[in-house]
């Protein structure tokens, strides 16, 4: 079994000639931790696909350390190019673009004329890629419909024996993954939410965006990730609880023969809890919650494992759309049905 090593910042040139090798290193963003390799060497990108387990037709990211890296593959940036990178580059929000007839393979596009590009906050991880001097691919680095990871432990925990290292640069700031945004049409859509919200990308442009198009049919090929296959999800059953519904769902949980996890802001969790639930606390606020719901689903998958998991909703606008988006799918839309 191949031995995964723990780069530290500081050791950014080794991690970068392991990716020259045709290596899969995994790499910390502002997001969650990618899974990186060469994005021009076409084995390297598959064993990512074999490490992860993840479907061919599931277009990668290309990951940059600059917007001129990127322009080497995109046909045209165009005026709502420009403008979202002057406004958002380097941060949480991918882009996906028209690329110049085979400058990408289609096992990284899934087969499309089209590619996504992200370049992230993360200074470690810009500084690799830089100094590896290749753009790299960059889905989660979990197992393939697996929350996905906020931690370097995270990443062990999937890929060790799996890949050659993981850069670990501390747990991530925002904790779910960038927000996708389709410049290859006419109008831009956003394909998945993210930490970049609707508004600011409608601000940003001058205009409206359509949020609508987060999934695709069983016979299409999605043009980013999460539009088509179950992901996030641990291997409990996750309920959505909305905020109205706790006091029952909490008395459901009591009547349970088995402990239940229970994933709810701190004030959820202030009162007596029934003695068979196990809490994690999301925070105070949507913002916190966010950061933490990756590492709740799995805190209930590796440290506690349980069979139902309770989780807080919010709202479905701003950041609360992205934290919805992941939470449905990790729940497969399934919410706790209040009994009248």
């Amino acid at each position: 079994m191949m031995i995964t090593k723990i780069f530290t910042p500081a050791e950014t040139k080794q991690a970068a000639k392991e990716i020259q090798l045709g290596e899969l290193v995994a790499f910390p963003t502002e997001t969650v931790y990618g899974l990186g390799a060469d994005a021009t060497n076409e084995q390297a990108v598959k064993r990512v696909y074999l490490a992860k387990g993840r479907p061919s037709d599931n277009p990668l990211i290309v990951t940059v350390s600059s917007p001129e890296m990127a322009a080497d593959y995109i046909a045209d940036y165009g005026e709502f190019g420009h403008k979202l990178i002057k406004e958002f580059w380097p941060g949480p929000l991918t882009l996906i673009f028209k690329i110049k007839p085979g400058s990408l393979s289609p096992v990284v596009t899934g087969g499309l004329k089209t590619a996504a590009f992200r370049m992230p906050a993360n200074e470690t991880t810009r500084k690799m890629i830089a100094e590896a001097g290749v753009p790299i691919v960059g889905p989660s680095a979990n197992s393939s419909g697996k929350p996905s990871p906020t931690t370097a432990q995270h990443v062990f925990h999937d890929m060790e024996g799996k890949i050659a290292g993981i850069l670990d640069d501390g747990p991530t700031q925002l904790g779910v993954e960038s927000t996708i945004v389709d410049l290859s049409t006419a109008e831009p859509a956003i394909l998945r939410p993210g930490g970049i919200t609707p508004d600011q990308v409608a601000h940003a442009l001058g205009q409206s965006v359509d949020a609508s198009q987060h999934k695709v049919g069983a016979n299409e090929t999605p043009k980013a990730p999460g539009m088509k296959y179950k992901h996030y999800a641990p291997a409990a059953q996750v309920l959505i609880v909305h905020a109205n519904d706790w006091e029952q769902a909490l008395n459901w949980a009591s009547q349970q023969n088995e402990k239940v996890g229970v994933m709810a802001l701190s004030e959820t969790l202030a009162g007596d809890l029934p003695a068979n639930v196990l809490s994690y606390d999301m925070g105070n606020d949507l913002q916190t919650a966010t950061h933490r719901l990756f590492d709740g689903l799995r805190y209930f998958d590796n440290e506690e494992p349980v069979n139902w998991i309770l989780a807080c909703a919010f709202a479905e606008d701003g950041l609360g759309a992205a934290y919805m988006n992941r939470l449905k799918k990790a729940a497969g839309d399934t919410f706790f049905e209040k009994k009248s």
